[in-house]
C-alpha cells in the first residue's frame, strides 16, 4: 500500500453549546487532514487548540510531499521521517501539531486495512472507560454554571471540570485586577462544590494562564473544597514552579495536554511537579508517541488522564492501554466535533464505549467540511 496524497484542511466551525438547557453560539478551530491510498482507503486526522492555518501549512507545504509514496503501515519510520523534517532542534508547537494530526490519520489507515479499531491495534485493554464532563466556562453566568453541572450530575458523570484563571496573564493590564478574577473564581468553585454531590469530584483547568502567586490562592482553596487536580495552573507547565505548588498546598496536579515533545512529560515527571500526565493524541504527536509516554507515565507510577477534550480520539490510547485513565468529554469541543463528524462515541452514565469500526470509527462530513473551509470566517482563529 502506498499514500498518493495528503491535505489538511483548516476549519472555524460554528456550533451550539447546549448544557443543561442553557444555549448559546460559539465557534472553535481545527485542522481536518486527509491521507488517501492506492487501495482506497482514506485516514483522517484532527489536531485543535491553536492557530488552524499555520498547521495546515506545515501539512501541505512541507510533509505532505515527503510522505507521497511511502507505506502508510510503518508509523515508526514515517513518524521519525516526519520529526527531523518539522522539529530537527526538538522544537515543538505548530510542527508537532502537524505530526499529531497526520499520525492519526495513519493509525486511522492502519485500523482499516486490517479490520481492526486502533483501541485494539493499541492494546485493546478495555473496551469501555470512564468520562468526566468539562462544563465550566466563563461565559456561563453564576446561575447558569450550577444549572450546567447540576445537568451533568443527572446525566451520570461522576467527575466534573471547570475553568479558572479565564486568560489571567494575558489580561494584567486590563482594569480590572487579576485579583478579582481570582476571587470570582472561588466564589464560582464554592457554588458548583455546594451543588453537586459530595461523591461527585470536582476539577479545576487553568489552561497555563496563571502566574505560581494567583496559582497558589486559587490552588489553597481548591484544597479545601476537595477539588480532585488542578490541571495546567502555571503558565508554560514551569516544572519548577509545579513542584512548588504541589508542595506547598498538597493540591493533585496534572498537565501535559498542550506538550508536543515526550521529553517535557519526562521533565515534569523527573521534576515531580504532577501527579497526573495528559498526553493529548492530538498535540502530543499522534498515537505513535503519546503510547510511550504512557509507558514514561507508568515507570514513574504516575496516573494518566484525558486533557485536551476530544474523547473520539484520546479514547482510543486510554481504552487501548492497561494505564488509561478518564477522558474528557468536554461540552464545547463535542458539540463541536458533531458538526464535522459522525459516528463519535458518546457517554452514557458516565462511561463510553469505544466503536468496533475499523481505525477510528469516525466518518467526516464532507460537505459540511467542504462548506465549511470556504467560508471567510474560517479565516480567524476560532478558539471560542
Amino acid at each position: 500500500m502506498k499514500i498518493t496524497a495528503v491535505r489538511a484542511i483548516p476549519l472555524n466551525v460554528p456550533f451550539e453549546f447546549n448544557g443543561g438547557g442553557i444555549r448559546k453560539p460559539s465557534n472553535l478551530a481545527v485542522c481536518h487532514v486527509e491521507i488517501e491510498t492506492d487501495e482506497g482507503i482514506t485516514g483522517y486526522g484532527l489536531t485543535a487548540i491553536t492557530e488552524e492555518h499555520p498547521v495546515a501549512s506545515a501539512v501541505n507545504d512541507i510533509l505532505a510531499a515527503d510522505l507521497i509514496g511511502q507505506d502508510p503501515l510503518n508509523t515508526e519510520r514515517l513518524w521519525d521521517r516526519m520529526y527531523w523534517n518539522v522539529c530537527p532542534r526538538g522544537q515543538s508547537g505548530y510542527g508537532m501539531h502537524a505530526i499529531s494530526a497526520l499520525d492519526i490519520a495513519l493509525w486511522d489507515i492502519k485500523g482499516k486495512a486490517l479490520g481492526q479499531p486502533v483501541w485494539k491495534l493499541l492494546g485493546g485493554a478495555r473496551e469501555q472507560i470512564p468520562a468526566y464532563a468539562t462544563f465550566g466556562f466563563s461565559f456561563l453566568q453564576d446561575e447558569e454554571l450550577v444549572q450546567v453541572a447540576r445537568a451533568c450530575v443527572d446525566q451520570g458523570f461522576r467527575g466534573l471540570k471547570m475553568v479558572v484563571g479565564h486568560n489571567g496573564l494575558q489580561r494584567r493590564d486590563e482594569p480590572r485586577p487579576l485579583q478579582d478574577v481570582i476571587r470570582q473564581d472561588i466564589r464560582r468553585m464554592r457554588l458548583v462544590r455546594e451543588a453537586i454531590p459530595a461523591e461527585v469530584g470536582l476539577y479545576i483547568d487553568g489552561n497555563c494562564s496563571l502566574d505560581y502567586f494567583h496559582a497558589q490562592e486559587i490552588a489553597r482553596a481548591a484544597r479545601d473544597l476537595d477539588v480532585g487536580f488542578f490541571e495546567e495552573p502555571i503558565t508554560q507547565n514551569d516544572a519548577g514552579r509545579l513542584r512548588e505548588l504541589r508542595r506547598q498546598t498538597g493540591i493533585t496536579i496534572a498537565a501535559g495536554q498542550n506538550e508536543g515533545q515526550a521529553y517535557r512529560f519526562r521533565d515534569l515527571l523527573m521534576h515531580q511537579a504532577v501527579d497526573i500526565v495528559q498526553p493529548n493524541v492530538l498535540i502530543s504527536g499522534g498515537f505513535t508517541q503519546s503510547r510511550k509516554i504512557f509507558g514514561l507515565a507508568e515507570s514513574f507510577n504516575a496516573s494518566v488522564a484525558n486533557g485536551g477534550a476530544f474523547p473520539s480520539h484520546n479514547g482510543h490510547l486510554h481504552s487501548g492501554l492497561l494505564n488509561g485513565g478518564e477522558v474528557e468529554w468536554h461540552l464545547a469541543a463535542s458539540a463541536m466535533m458533531a458538526e464535522i463528524y459522525t459516528g463519535l462515541p458518546q457517554p452514557d452514565q458516565g462511561w463510553m464505549r469505544m466503536p468496533q469500526a475499523p481505525g477510528l470509527g469516525l466518518t467526516p462530513r464532507l460537505d459540511q467540511i467542504d462548506k465549511l473551509r470556504r467560508l471567510p470566517g474560517s479565516l480567524g482563529n476560532g478558539k471560542g
